[in-house]
C-alpha cells in the first residue's frame, strides 16, 4: 500500500477533550473519528489493527473448537423477558418499537439470541458439549463514555457462549478458555492480571475479569504480592482488622457542623478506623442503612447481591428521618423503620464513634455489638483497600488500577432454565444446558495496548497487530532515489512483508511525524546520501537510533526481524 492511494488524516495536535493516551493516539494518528459521544467511525488504518487482533482471537478460539457464527444486533423485547433482563437492565439497554410498534432492543450483550438460537437446535447430550462465538457490533447506552475506545457506547467484541452437559466438562473448558485468554493478551504484547469478579448483569458464580494494570485504569484491583490473590476491588474479600480501643460506656460528645469521617476524626483526634460510616439507601421504597469501618468504604456491588437489588439509590432526608436517624449524624441507635446491615469489621469492634441521630453530636465508645438496636445484619460490605489483610495469608494486601481487557463467567443454568434450551441426558431425563460465556472488547483490546506501549511521539505497535509491519519512506524527490524506494517496496511486498510506503512529495520531518503517529514497528529510509553507499536507514520504532543496512541485505534482515 502506497501512502499517496492511502485514505488517512494525521492531527498535529492533541483533540482538547483526549486525556488517555490511547485516545489522543488514536485520533491523532487517524485510527479513529469520533461521530457522537461514544460512538466512533474506524478509519482504514485503525481497521487493520482490529482485524488483526481479531484473527489472533479466532485462532485460540478455534484452538479450543469454537464455531463462528453470527448472531442479530436488533432483537424483540420479548426475547430479554424470557430471561429476565429486560426488566432488570436499566437504561443502558437501548429500547425502541419498530415501525408495527412492536417492542425492540439493540443487544449488549446476546446471551438471549444465542440461547434462542441453541434451544432450536439441542435435544440430546450427545450434541454436547460445544462452543459458539461471534465477532459483533453492540450497542450500551453508557451514562460515562469516555477515554476514546475505552468506554464506548457502540462496540465491537468477541463473544462466546459454551453449553455442557455437566458442570464439571464446564469447569474443565472454562479452564482451557482462561488459558486461550491468556495467550490471546500475550500475543498482542499485553501481561494480563487475572483477578475474581463480579457476575453482574451476567448471572452465574463464577467469573475473572483480564486487566491491564495501568495508572489511567477505571477499575481497582486488590492484589496480595505475598500468595498471589487477585481481585476486583467491588467483590475482595479480606481478612478484617477490627477496631479495639476501650472498653467504655456510650458518650454523647458534641461535634458541631463536623458531619464527614474526615471532619469528624480530626476534631476529635481519631484515627478514621475508629470510626463507622452510615450510607443510607432507597431500595424499592424502604430505606436500608449500611455501616463500614470510617476509613474503608462500602461495595455497592456486594450489598446490591445481598439485596438482590436491581439498583441501590441514595436515600432522601426525609426516609432517613423517618427512621428516626439524622443525615450527617445517624447512627443505628434507637432507629426503626430500616433495615440495618454492618460490616464483619463492625461486629467486633470496641471503642468506635458514631452519629448519635443529633444535630451536632456523635456517640463515643460505641460497641455496635452492645448499642446497636437489636436485629442487625453482618455482612462483607466494605470494599479492600491497600493494607487491608489478605484472606489467605493474612500479609498486607495492595491495590492497584486497571483497564478491563476481558471477562469470563460460569453463567450456569441462568438462561437455559428460563428459556428452555434443555436435553435429554442418558436417561432421557430433561436437563437445561449448563452455559459459560467468555467476551472481549476488541476495540477497547486496541486501545489498551497503547495505554501499556507508547512513548511521547505516539503508539509502539508489536508486530503482531501494527497496521503494517514495516514502513517505508522515501526522503528525496530524485529520481535515483525514488526509483530505489520504489524497488524496495516492491521486493519487500514479493517476500510476502505487510509494508507500507510512504511515497509522498513532503519533508523528511512531516513524514517522520506521521511514522510516529502510525506507530509501525519497523522503518526503512531511502536516502540520497545513504544511497550514495549502497545503504539505506533501518530504525525499530521502539529505539532511538537507526542503523545503515546495504540494499543487498536488507531485505532479509526485515524477513529475520519479522520471523525473531
Amino acid at each position: 500500500m502506497k501512502v499517496s492511494n492511502f485514505f488517512f488524516n494525521t492531527l498535529r495536535e492533541a483533540p482538547s477533550d483526549a486525556a488517555l493516551k490511547s485516545h489522543i493516539y488514536l485520533l491523532r494518528g487517524g485510527f479513529i473519528k469520533q461521530s457522537s459521544t461514544g460512538i466512533y467511525s474506524i478509519m482504514p488504518i485503525g481497521l487493520r489493527v482490529l482485524r488483526k487482533i481479531e484473527d489472533i482471537i479466532r485462532t485460540e478460539m478455534n484452538e479450543v473448537g469454537g464455531l463462528e457464527m453470527d448472531l442479530p444486533l436488533v432483537q424483540t423485547a420479548e426475547l430479554w423477558s424470557e430471561s429476565g433482563r429486560y426488566q432488570i437492565i436499566g437504561e443502558e439497554l437501548l429500547r425502541f418499537k419498530d415501525r408495527t410498534g412492536h417492542p425492540m432492543v439493540l443487544a449488549m450483550t446476546h446471551e438471549e439470541a444465542v440461547t434462542d438460537l441453541v434451544r432450536s437446535v439441542l435435544s440430546s447430550y450427545k450434541q454436547l458439549p460445544f462452543m459458539l462465538y461471534q465477532f459483533k457490533i453492540k450497542y450500551r447506552d453508557e451514562a460515562r463514555a469516555r477515554g476514546g475506545l475505552i468506554r464506548v457506547r457502540e462496540f465491537i467484541m468477541k463473544d462466546a457462549y459454551s453449553f455442557h452437559s455437566t458442570q464439571e466438562d464446564l469447569d474443565q473448558y472454562y479452564q482451557r478458555v482462561y488459558d486461550a485468554y491468556v495467550r490471546i493478551f500475550r500475543r498482542v504484547g499485553i501481561e494480563p492480571v487475572v483477578v475474581q469478579s463480579d457476575t453482574g448483569i451476567m448471572g452465574g458464580k463464577v467469573a475473572h475479569e483480564f486487566m491491564l494494570d495501568t495508572p489511567n485504569g477505571e477499575d481497582y484491583l486488590i492484589l496480595c504480592n505475598h500468595c498471589g490473590l487477585q481481585a476486583n476491588r467491588e467483590i475482595a474479600t479480606f481478612a478484617r482488622k477490627p477496631y479495639q480501643g476501650k472498653d467504655l460506656p456510650l458518650e454523647k460528645v458534641a461535634t458541631p457542623s463536623k458531619q464527614s469521617i474526615e471532619e469528624v476524626s480530626t476534631f476529635l483526634g481519631i484515627p478514621a478506623e475508629a470510626t463507622a460510616k452510615c450510607v443510607f439507601f432507597d431500595v424499592d421504597g424502604k430505606l436500608v442503612t449500611a455501616l463500614v469501618p470510617g476509613h474503608l468504604e462500602i461495595s455497592e456491588v456486594k450489598l446490591r447481591n445481598l439485596l438482590k437489588a436491581k439498583l441501590l439509590v441514595p436515600a432522601d432526608d426525609a426516609l432517613i428521618r423517618k427512621s428516626g436517624m439524622i443525615p450527617g449524624y445517624g447512627s443505628p441507635i434507637g432507629c426503626t423503620q430500616t433495615r440495618v446491615i454492618i460490616d464483619e469489621a463492625l461486629a467486633s469492634a470496641k471503642d468506635v464513634v458514631v452519629g448519635a441521630n443529633e444535630e451536632g453530636f456523635h456517640y463515643a465508645h460505641c460497641v455496635p455489638a452492645r448499642d446497636f438496636t437489636p436485629g442487625y445484619e453482618v455482612a462483607d460490605l466494605a470494599q479492600a483497600d491497600s493494607g487491608c489483610g489478605c484472606p489467605s495469608c493474612g500479609k498486607d494486601l495492595t491495590s492497584t488500577r486497571g483497564i478491563e481487557l476481558g471477562n469470563i463467567f460460569k453463567l450456569g443454568t441462568k438462561f437455559s432454565e428460563s428459556m428452555g434450551a434443555k436435553f435429554l441426558d442418558e436417561s432421557s431425563k430433561q436437563q437445561p444446558a449448563i452455559m459459560g460465556c467468555y467476551g472481549i472488547g476488541v476495540g477497547r483490546l486496541m486501545a489498551s495496548v497503547i495505554e501499556q506501549s507508547h512513548d511521547d511521539w505516539g503508539p509502539i505497535w508489536p508486530k503482531s497487530i501494527a497496521p503494517f509491519q514495516v514502513l517505508v519512506v522515501s526522503l528525496a524527490k530524485d529520481e535515483p532515489v525514488m526509483q530505489a524506494a520504489d524497488k524496495l517496496y516492491k521486493d519487500l511486498q514479493d517476500a510476502g512483508v505487510d509494508v507500507l510506503y510512504d511515497d509522498r512529495p513532503e519533508r523528511a520531518g512531516v513524514k517522520f511525524k506521521d511514522a510516529d503517529l502510525w506507530g509501525i514497528p519497523c522503518r526503512i529510509s531511502v536516502g540520497a546520501k545513504g544511497l550514495a553507499e549502497g545503504k539505506v536507514e533501518w530504525k525499530l520504532r521502539k529505539q532511538k537510533d537507526f542503523e545503515l543496512i546495504s540494499l543487498q541485505e536488507i531485505v532479509d534482515k526485515t524477513l529475520g526481524w519479522i520471523t525473531e
